[in-house]
């Protein structure tokens, strides 16, 4: 099975180089005058990643229910995924949308996708506007829950996030549960999540 692992350097992974860029931007940003509220002490959690994990069944709609807070992502409610698994790119192309803070819909485009570096639910976040980032898929029954990770760490400081997804935008009380146990056992301070709006008004056409 191939990786997505294109316009390197011999020798040098896409994901690597990606990394080294984030890890370099989050340095920038620790010795600026003020560090950003994403960025906080400490390192990221070291969290187990689904066993033999299925790229086709993860495929599909994805709404987000709890979040660690992302600064630079632009909507806040009604946040919705359509993972479009392509054999390009041996992953997924993604459309996310959602309601920005002054109610504007907002919808973006990029991928994430496995890369030789790490195991297939260890994959990479590639979006135009963001920081290239991990997407660490913990625990999912594919059908319900996924448990996501998203931790870029560099002395002794890291810029962590987390998500709880679930295949319909209410009556996810059995999700939120379910990655609230996950996230602590594997050292994630749950506390730091949210929920993400998801009402009535709230339309999913990613």
């Amino acid at each position: 099975m191939g990786y997505k692992d294109q316009d390197s350097p011999p020798g040098v992974t896409q994901a690597t180089m990606l990394k080294a860029l984030v890890a370099a931007a989050l340095v920038a940003l620790v010795a600026a005058d003020s560090i950003p509220d994403f960025v906080a002490p400490g390192s990221c959690a070291k969290v187990a990643n689904q066993n033999n994990f299925d790229l086709h069944r993860y495929a599909g709609r994805w709404y987000q229910v709890q979040i660690i807070d992302i600064p630079y992502q632009p909507y806040t409610r009604c946040i919705h995924s359509d993972y479009d698994y392509s054999d390009s790119v041996n992953g997924f192309r993604v459309t996310t949308a959602g309601f920005s803070p002054n109610n504007e819909y907002i919808r973006l485009q990029g991928k994430i996708y496995p890369t030789k570096d790490f195991p297939p639910a260890h994959m990479l976040v590639d979006f135009p506007s963001a920081f290239a980032a991990p997407y660490e898929v913990i625990e999912t029954d594919y059908d319900s829950y996924s448990c996501v990770y998203s931790c870029i760490g560099t002395d002794n400081y890291k810029s962590e996030f987390g998500f709880v997804f679930s295949r319909t935008p209410q009556n996810s009380a059995s999700a939120i549960s379910r990655c609230a146990s996950v996230f602590r056992r594997n050292g994630v301070d749950f506390s730091l999540f949210s929920a993400v709006p998801h009402t009535s008004d709230c339309v999913y056409r990613a």
